[in-house]
């Protein structure tokens, strides 16, 4: 039968809504079966225990429409429900074209700014199909399916409002695209970490103020990477190699850091980190949290001393895309399926190598320049921009503990 002729097919909806409780989906079925209607749609929702169900079915064969009716309502009334039963013709009507995702985060998700992103999804042409709640906690996050407008003006549309909100607002397309996405690259600092690994080292050689300082210009972009690299390991000329564990011990992991790894790999995600930080602080990182790529500069060490120079492979702004692409390549991902998460002005190329590229808690640059930003201090939070929902982790943190 064909789209045309579905539309012309005779159907009723039939809503159910009341307290929720076991057997109200089968019992509402059981009631319909015996009428030989065919089940075109259903949808359901339960939200502070009120129950909310459609179900759109063809119509009966002639004469038992006013038999279903009555035989469905004084079902519904024995189950102390109502009921309501809307003719009508057809399926659904499409959706329409362009079809997204919207993520608000808010801590708290007020009505008013809630109202402000529905009002301007509205205005730029897109239509509300769906609205889901992905986390209650840390923040509040919910799932907005829109359709009827592409994901680069949508996404455009709600960056300004988001700001002003104080809500964080992401937009990916819709598809089975998201999720595909099997390989998650970091960055180090700020990111993974709550430090600036080289702040930490300069602690301990007495000029940390003058290391924040060009670390500083460094991530605002106003400074090349490479030569700001070289210039700060400068200062650390001469500091005893000892420090290393002591700065390993220091490092603190951003909140959400253990629970995003932990369950991006019981998904089955790789996972890795690039840092223009020190392969003496990743690769003990690496190895704590299970990780299954590592690549940052490496700090030269002579007679227990470090001489305030690198050596290897430079990762800077682009050797972080590079390796971006490098480990994609070893783990057998398109770069269409991988997702970058960074802060600085040195992750943006990686951020748009990648399929989906999030700012966390970034510089002003990076946020604009960035698929989609997370301004809240929870790295977990980047699993609501995957559809992860908190009950799902807590619910496989429960199950490995059982």
């Amino acid at each position: 039968m064909s789209a045309s002729q579905t539309s012309e097919v005779p159907t009723l909806l039939v809503k159910i809504f009341g307290k929720d409780r076991p057997g109200i989906t089968a019992g509402l079925f059981d009631t319909l079966a015996a009428y030989l209607v065919d089940v075109v749609d259903i949808e359901q929702v339960v939200t502070r225990g009120r129950l909310v169900l459609c179900v759109l079915v063809t119509q009966p064969p002639a004469g038992l429409e006013g038999d279903l009716r009555a035989t469905v309502h004084s079902w519904a009334e024995s189950m102390k429900m109502q009921a309501e039963i809307i003719s009508g013709h057809g399926d659904n009507r499409p959706r329409g074209h362009g079809r997204s995702l919207v993520t608000v985060l808010g801590h708290p998700l007020t009505a008013e700014s809630t109202a402000a992103i529905a009002d301007r999804i509205a205005k730029a042409g897109g239509n509300i199909d769906r609205i889901f709640r992905l986390a209650k906690y840390p923040v509040t996050a919910v799932e907005f399916a829109v359709s009827g407008v592409e994901t680069e003006p949508l996404r455009t549309a709600l960056a300004s409002d988001a700001a002003a909100l104080g809500v964080d607002v992401a937009v990916v397309s819709a598809g089975l695209h998201r999720r595909a996405q099997r390989l998650v690259v970091m960055d180090v600092d700020s990111t993974l970490i709550q430090d600036e690994v080289i702040e930490l080292f300069a602690a301990h050689a007495g000029c940390e103020d003058k290391v924040a300082e060009v670390t500083a210009a460094a991530m605002r972009g106003e400074l090349d990477f490479e030569q700001s690299l070289h210039a700060r390991v400068a200062l650390l000329e001469g500091l005893d190699a000892s420090v290393v564990e002591k700065v390993r011990q220091e490092v603190r992991l951003t909140p959400g850091a253990r629970t995003l790894i932990r369950t991006l790999k019981r998904l089955g995600y790789q996972v890795g980190v690039v840092s223009g930080g020190f392969t003496q602080v990743t690769d003990d990182l690496k190895e704590r949290l299970g990780l299954d790529f590592a690549q940052a500069n490496t700090l030269e060490i002579v007679d227990g001393k470090l001489t305030g120079r690198v050596t290897g492979e430079i990762v800077d702004r682009a050797g972080k895309a590079r390796l971006l692409r490098r480990f994609a390549a070893e783990a057998g991902v398109p770069l269409s399926q991988t997702v970058a998460i960074g802060d600085g002005a040195n992750d943006l190329d990686m951020l748009n190598a990648a399929g989906l590229g999030v700012a966390f808690n970034a510089k002003p640059v990076v946020r604009e320049a960035a698929h989609t930003a997370v301004n809240f201090p929870f790295l977990d939070t980047v699993l609501y921009l995957l559809g992860v929902t908190r009950e799902e982790v807590e619910a496989a943190d429960t199950h490995d503990e059982g």
